[in-house]
């Protein structure tokens, strides 16, 4: 049996920021992974992966980019380095190779049993991210034996896969990242299209984030939203991070040969059924970019840069495909499904009634419904940069002032 203040669970960022504001509060603690430090980077990422987010962005509480390339885009085995190395930066406390097994009250303190040793703590924070699981949906059990199935998570790269064509579903970040590099590799590619969001990677000579940071909608916080659920839940958009600095959509997929099709909404061995929906969805992703767009040229205007930035580009449409109901995916030669259709959390471990009824923890900035529990990496968890790599240290100061008040208070009361 081992005691600390706070137990934190997860070594990613959002873990490790929180430890570096309880270490600057000289506040007793312990970083808990199953693995090694940013163990999901480690293993749960392709080869070619890249951060979607310019270096400038990816600061880490008291840790900011100083290398040479700002605005280029860190791979993921490189930024797992730089994790490791924030780590030490600061002498993390950090128990490696730590599976939590068990996580319940005892008494008035949390019990945290793990494979090598029983911890006692007055807080937890949970800090195993938003990517936890990849969300396969039930009918993928309905296809037939012979069409190999994987995950964003389990694919490595295009030699990865069985030979033949590959049906990529979902259109978000992901999805179409997938569906580019398995067509450059000489893939035939088809993509199934759900809601998406289109944005360029650059605008007027700007990296896109560089202007969402500008206009305050990074900053947007889950109290401004009208449908805080679906805020949540809204898709990654469709990026990818590449020296070229080359936008990356439905378009630039269509123009490889990757072709289009709706939604997947129903298999029976071989055939699928895919929804109409097509043009109505790309037409609603490309309404909601142009209003964003909108919004960047009215700042652009307001704030007295337009000599400063370049003049507005075009940006093209889908061209129109024909509607596809039912696809045979042996007839079509495809042989592989990549279900790129997100992720869900699983707490199978967690013994406290935090989750709602579809299974998420229920928190507001970060605290619990349970004095002293905590989450942090949240989508949108209070702004929404909360499961951004620098967008996380905010909460994570927010939590661990509320944890050292929390614990000062206790003091105070026990010395009475």
């Amino acid at each position: 049996m081992r005691t600390t203040d706070t137990v934190i669970i997860g070594a990613g960022q959002a873990g490790l920021a929180a430890s570096r504001f309880l270490t600057d509060r000289r506040h007793d603690h312990v970083v808990l992974e199953r693995g090694r430090i940013g163990q999901r980077w480690r293993n749960g990422s392709w080869d070619s992966l890249h951060l979607l987010t310019p270096n400038w962005m990816n600061a880490l509480p008291g840790w900011p980019y100083a290398g040479p390339d700002p605005d280029g885009f860190s791979s993921a085995a490189k930024f797992t380095d730089r994790l490791s190395g924030y780590a030490r930066s600061f002498d993390a406390p950090v128990e490696e190779q730590t599976g939590v097994d068990v996580l319940r009250k005892r008494d008035h303190r949390f019990e945290v049993v793990t494979d090598r040793a029983v911890w006692l703590a007055a807080n937890v924070i949970i800090a195993t991210g938003w990517c936890d699981q990849p969300a396969v949906p039930a009918m993928a059990r309905a296809m037939a034996a012979d069409v190999h199935q994987v995950a964003p998570s389990e694919y490595r790269n295009p030699g990865s896969l069985p030979p033949g064509g590959v049906l990529v579903v979902g259109a978000s970040a992901t999805g179409v990242q997938l569906a580019d590099e398995l067509r450059a590799a000489g893939r035939d590619v088809t993509i199934a299209v759900g809601s998406h969001t289109r944005m360029p990677r650059s605008y007027r000579g700007m990296d896109i984030y560089w202007w969402l940071d500008r206009i305050g909608a990074l900053d947007k916080t889950i109290d401004d939203m009208p449908d805080p659920a679906l805020a949540r839940h809204e898709p990654s958009a469709q990026l990818v991070g590449r020296p070229d600095r080359r936008s990356l959509d439905l378009t630039t997929l269509q123009a490889d040969g990757v072709h289009l099709v709706g939604r997947v909404i129903g298999i029976d061995d071989h055939r699928m059924r895919l929804a109409p929906d097509l043009p109505a969805t790309v037409a609603v992703a490309d309404l909601r970019m142009r209003r964003l767009l909108g919004k960047i040229d009215a700042h652009i205007d307001i704030s007295g840069l337009r000599h400063e930035v370049l003049e507005a580009e075009r940006t093209p449409a889908v061209a129109p495909t024909r509607a596809v109901r039912d696809l045979d995916v042996r007839a079509a030669g495809i042989h592989t499904v990549v279900w790129a259709t997100g992720y869900r959390r699983s707490y199978p471990w967690l013994r406290l009634p935090v989750l709602d009824r579809h299974g998420e923890i229920r928190q507001h900035r970060g605290r619990t419904l349970m004095p002293g529990l905590y989450v942090l990496g949240q989508r949108f968890q209070h702004h929404r940069s909360s499961n951004f790599i620098g967008g996380v240290g905010r909460d994570a100061a927010f939590v661990a002032d509320h944890i050292v008040g929390r614990h000062r208070r206790a003091s105070a009361l026990a010395g009475r």
